[in-house]
């Protein structure tokens, strides 16, 4: 059995979701000045910004896999 490693992009999204749900449970619980509808959107949103990261990154080395195949050529 292989293990696949993982790509760049998702090391790096993985890591910065962790951060967000590390830091949104210690964090967001002891503000009192937002409502709660507020909080959770507020941790919507950096998860959408994760995933457009990881898009973008992943985009990235396609491109750059691309461009290494074809110059072998």
């Amino acid at each position: 059995m292989r293990m696949t490693r993982m790509r760049k992009s998702t090391k790096i999204a993985v890591a910065f979701l962790i951060y967000i749900s590390v830091t949104a449970a210690y964090l967001l619980p002891r503000n009192t000045e937002i409502d709660r509808a507020e909080k959770y959107l507020t941790i919507a949103g950096a998860y959408v910004v994760v995933l457009l990261l990881w898009w973008v990154l992943r985009k990235k080395e396609q491109i750059r896999e691309r461009y290494e195949k074809n110059r072998l050529k």
